[in-house]
């Protein structure tokens, strides 16, 4: 199904340029987002084709993560990864909603997924902030927010350093520059308690990142925490 614009949004398919009323055209839809592959429940990583049983992939039963479950709208592969670069570093924010809407529909899609009671987005550093501008997360979690009826928490999680671009460092130094990297709002943290947490991202590679913020919210005391997130990275 064709995706309608919000106001603001530019008035051609975002990925193949067809002139249109839509973000997304209807072949561009049912050729991109419309394939529902298996997936690891835990991290979203695409499973052999017949493993549609609900299961845990192989990474995540060695090295169990704090996080309890993943949802993705799409995988991190062409032309999908040109979306997700044009609003990370492109500035096209009218992609936002785009990917809230999709990763909406993958959502409601697991009818025994159940809610989240509070969201929050993974979020920037200062000075990374202030360069791009705007965080990509938040922007996708604002209207995710609104339309699965879930509140966004903006300032509940923040960064408690700058850490280096997590693409451009080996697996076990990403784990290195991830450690520790997030602090909960103090005024917030009590709210964790007990709630399940949903935490919004455009990519997810490793699952290093979201791995360290759910640890921070178990810590705190949060009872589930859920992934909702644009892309996944595919087997290499």
């Amino acid at each position: 199904m064709a995706r309608h614009l919000p106001a603001g949004l530019p008035s051609s398919c975002a990925l193949c340029g067809i002139a249109g009323a839509a973000a997304l055209c209807t072949p561009c839809h049912a050729q991109f987002f419309s394939h529902r592959p298996p997936r690891c429940t835990q991290c979203a990583y695409p499973l052999p084709d017949g493993e549609h049983a609900p299961r845990v992939c192989g990474t995540c039963l060695r090295a169990p993560r704090a996080f309890d479950t993943t949802i993705v709208a799409s995988d991190y592969s062409a032309p999908i990864d040109h979306l997700v670069l044009a609003l990370k570093f492109g500035n096209q924010l009218a992609l936002a909603p785009l990917f809230a809407r999709l990763i909406a529909d993958a959502l409601l899609r697991d009818r025994s997924f159940s809610l989240p009671t509070i969201m929050a987005a993974v979020p920037l550093g200062e000075q990374r902030l202030a360069e791009r501008g705007f965080n990509q997360a938040l922007e996708i979690a604002k209207p995710l927010s609104k339309a699965i009826a879930i509140p966004l928490m903006p300032q509940l999680i923040s960064r408690s350093r700058e850490t280096a671009m997590q693409s451009s460092l080996a697996p076990d130094a990403r784990i290195r520059n991830m450690r520790n990297a997030f602090v909960l709002d103090p005024q917030a943290a009590e709210l964790v308690r007990g709630q399940h947490v949903a935490v919004v991202d455009d990519v997810l590679t490793t699952g290093v990142t979201l791995n360290e913020i759910a640890t921070l919210l178990k810590r705190y005391g949060a009872a589930r925490v859920s992934n909702f997130v644009f892309a996944r990275t595919p087997p290499r």
